[in-house]
């Protein structure tokens, strides 16, 4: 695999969608096109203690801030490599207490503005292609909502952030959190756990298409851009902005909702995968259009108040799953991505409450659809054969376990490559358990 691919690609115009990226050689899958640091990065709240607070790599034994108590770190360069960027938020979790509340939006925020006047005019390692500043902001198509939750997050900057940042004017501000809000990045782990989000300029120059060539993971705070097919000389690099689970419409509707473009990549225009997607279960009477419909809305429905009650993570959420899978099983088929959504969801909570065997049930189940629904290389399919093969171990049922390892592994070393510390990790593991 080639090392470092930045000189493999070109900025160009992209017709029909502005600006983009292309290759100037031959990728196969797996090379690494593209690697390009965080221009500002931010660490999950919920994952401070077990990532470093600078470099973000999962470690054991970080030490903490000795002021704050709450960020931790590597090692002392780390710490004080991260100090422009902490103290913005050091001395005011010690006096807010638990009151300290900005959102992952504003603290990304904060650090960009700190960030800026730090290096004033001068590109940064980031921005070899792109300035931050002249990221996309499509402040013409804001609706009234979006707007209102850029003003309570303008709000809360002001007020967690006054006394260590000198802010631009508001329209800046507006600017600023339009442009994050389209060219944000959420940070990963190979389980897609949350680990922070940041800004990578020049990865944002790639365009969407449902039908992806390369795939964005991360190694600590760097954004690594894969190859996830063969890519010929002159061809545009596409990523996927969504989960492509989903059918069309609610592909369109999503990238029209969050980046404001309607897709006319070849799946978009084929639905080719639609009717797997939507498979209706096999009955004696086929059910009608309209009660297909009536249940589609439903199942758009069950997604949204799942989501709206997630935060409760207890039986009552797998209740929902488990009504919800009940009634969309009268019409579709296991391997309807509705159905699959939910058996995801309660898999999720089975783990949260320790149900091994529950998780391991509706994991199996899912597996293979996924296999079907998902390009080659995703890490929606590795994460879950991850999952089966810790719940497998765990489970005492190792032949199996390191089976589901093995097939995590194979793509995984396509997504992130092998010198990765995420499959270094995995293969040791593996290894131990032969």
């Amino acid at each position: 695999m080639v090392p470092d691919g930045k000189e493999g690609i070109e900025k160009f115009q992209s017709p029909g969608k502005g600006r983009g990226l292309r290759a100037c050689r031959r990728f196969a899958a797996g090379d690494l096109a593209l690697s390009c640091p965080a221009y500002a990065c931010v660490l999950t709240v919920g994952e401070r203690g077990g990532h470093c607070e600078g470099c973000l790599s999962r470690r054991e034994g970080l030490s903490k801030c000795g002021k704050c108590k709450k960020a931790f770190y590597c090692n002392v360069d780390c710490q004080r490599g991260d100090w422009s960027m902490h103290k913005l938020e050091c001395s005011a979790m010690c006096a807010y207490g638990e009151k300290w509340s900005p959102s992952e939006t504003v603290r990304l925020a904060a650090r960009i503005i700190a960030k800026k006047q730090k290096t004033q005019l001068e590109r940064t390692v980031s921005e070899k292609m792109m300035l931050v500043s002249e990221l996309e902001a499509h402040l013409d198509k804001l609706g009234n909502e979006k707007k209102e939750m850029m003003e309570a997050d303008i709000a809360a900057l002001h007020h967690f952030y006054s006394k260590h940042l000198d802010f631009p004017d508001h329209d800046s501000l507006i600017h600023l959190f339009a442009q994050v809000n389209c060219n944000g990045f959420t940070i990963e782990d190979e389980q897609l756990s949350h680990l922070g989000s940041a800004v990578f300029p020049d990865v944002a120059l790639i365009n969407h298409s449902c039908c992806p060539n390369v795939i964005v993971t991360y190694r600590g705070i760097v954004a690594e851009v894969r190859a996830v097919k063969d890519i010929s000389p002159g061809e545009e690099i596409f990523t996927s902005y969504i989960d492509l689970l989903y059918p069309t419409e609610d592909r369109i509707e999503r990238l029209r909702d969050s980046y404001y473009f309607t897709c006319n990549c070849t799946e978009c225009s084929t639905k080719a995968k639609d009717k797997a997607k939507m498979k209706i279960r096999k009955l004696s009477t086929p059910p009608k259009q309209e009660v297909i419909k009536d249940m589609l809305r439903y199942g758009r429905n069950a997604i949204e108040d799942f989501r709206k009650a997630k935060h409760t993570k207890n039986i009552l959420l797998l209740l929902i799953c488990e009504l919800s899978l009940d009634k969309m099983g009268l019409v579709f088929d296991d391997t309807n991505v509705y159905i699959l959504h939910m058996m995801y969801q309660a898999m999720g909570v089975c783990l949260f409450m320790e149900d091994w065997e529950g998780a391991l049930s509706y994991g199996e189940k899912i597996v293979g659809p996924y296999r079907l629904h998902y390009p080659a290389y995703s890490l929606n399919v590795s994460s879950v054969y991850l999952k089966l093969g810790r719940l497998c171990l765990g489970l005492e049922k190792e032949v199996q376990g390191v089976k589901y390892l093995k097939k995590a592994m194979a793509i995984m070393e396509v997504v992130f490559g092998k010198d990765h510390p995420y499959h270094k990790e995995r293969m040791t593991n593996s290894v131990q358990r032969l």
